[in-house]
């Protein structure tokens, strides 16, 4: 056994599913990775690593740790970075294959069922998807030209043919519809009507959600025969990069302390938790957030409603909202209807999606509910 099949096999070791272990087995990593990633390094931000510059024995080995590798940063490709990239967001990356599996599995993904696979990425989860399934079940979306030709590259190289498109991931691959199974490896804000009416009657959407102040849920819904969805958020909290289209606009200046001035009912850095992270956007789905020290901002960027929130002198929080929105009276009605339904985690919500509208509902379908943005 060569070190590369050999530190495969130690990849898919932790592996519980039979079907999945055997193809993290057989899909080289290496080809998809390709020939170099990005690196954090304190003082530069993002650093090209490059295979050439590493003994082979050491690229295969960070090639194959179970990490997330970042491919392409702010549309630079890792092989093409001529300089430290900074603090830039990355764009395209080789997911932790942990993670992939978890996501696969969690999709219900059975024999002879067909596939949308909304970001090729890399083409490592697609390949994956081609062992288990074959070729002409896997139907691959991707929105970066550089990053599909890459992909295509890779994936014939490794011995798979899917269909690949090049094209916006959000209005699906009608061509190849319907489908059993639908995964998103970006995150959505909201589930893309295309997706669900290019599903089977009891297919599944399985896809990370997050939104612009960086609340993030996991989403699995079942398609009814209605041609609606529905379903609880799932245990993990998992993150990927965000859908392009869905990306939030550039956040204008703030001016802080304008406005009503109230007494806030909660304190503001509840929202340092990552499920109230998640509840407060739920409320306010347009705005973004920041803090300025000890005090929180929120802005949205759609009506220029604006919030912040600090510490006051004589004990509490002071509270200024200007706009045609009170943003922070919502977020403190979400955040305190969440604590009294004892503070559950996401998976303690669930999805409904019809043509005409989304919300999130707190429990039970019919129970405290927030329309997401259309």
């Amino acid at each position: 056994m060569n070190l590369a099949a050999k530190l495969r096999h130690e990849l898919a070791a932790a592996v519980d599913s039979p079907t999945w272990r055997a193809a993290l087995e057989a899909v080289p990593r290496e080809l998809f990775v390709g020939d170099a990633v990005y690196r954090y390094r304190a003082g530069q931000g993002r650093v090209a690593v490059h295979r050439s510059e590493m003994d082979p024995e050491d690229w295969l080995a960070l090639v194959y740790t179970d990490e997330t590798w970042v491919t392409q940063v702010n549309g630079v490709m890792a092989e093409d970075a001529t300089r430290p990239m900074g603090i830039l967001l990355p764009t395209s990356s080789s997911t932790l294959p942990s993670l992939v599996v978890r996501m696969l599995e969690a999709a219900e993904i059975g024999e002879g069922e067909e596939v949308l696979e909304i970001g090729t990425g890399t083409g490592y989860s697609t390949a994956l998807l081609c062992h288990r399934l074959g070729d002409r079940a896997v139907t691959s979306i991707e929105f970066d030209l550089v990053v599909a030709e890459r992909a295509k590259v890779a994936l014939n190289v490794a011995g798979y043919m899917p269909t690949l498109v090049q094209d916006d991931g959000l209005i699906g691959y009608e061509a190849n519809a319907p489908y059993d199974r639908l995964i998103a490896t970006c995150a959505v804000r909201t589930i893309p009507p295309s997706w669900v009416r290019q599903m089977r009657p009891g297919g599944t959407i399985t896809a990370p959600m997050l939104g612009w102040t960086g609340g993030v849920a996991f989403a699995h819904l079942h398609v009814a025969d209605d041609g609606t969805a529905s379903g609880r958020f799932l245990k993990d909290d998992v993150y990927f990069m965000m859908a392009r289209p869905h990306l939030p606009p550039p956040r204008p200046t703030m001016t802080m302390g304008t406005g009503e001035v109230s007494e806030s009912r909660i304190d503001p850095s509840i929202l340092t938790d990552d499920t109230a992270l998640w509840v407060a956007q739920l409320a306010v789905p347009q705005a973004q957030h920041g803090w300025a020290e000890d005090i929180l901002t929120l802005l949205d960027v759609e009506t220029g409603a604006q919030a912040d929130v600090r510490p006051s002198v004589e004990g509490g929080w002071t509270v200024h909202q200007d706009g045609p929105l009170k943003l922070w009276d919502a977020v403190e009605d979400a955040i305190l209807t969440w604590q009294e339904a004892g503070r559950p985690h996401q998976s303690g919500f669930g999805l409904t999606v019809t043509p005409e509208a989304q919300w999130v509902w707190l429990g039970e379908p019919d129970g405290p509910s927030w329309a997401l943005p259309t």
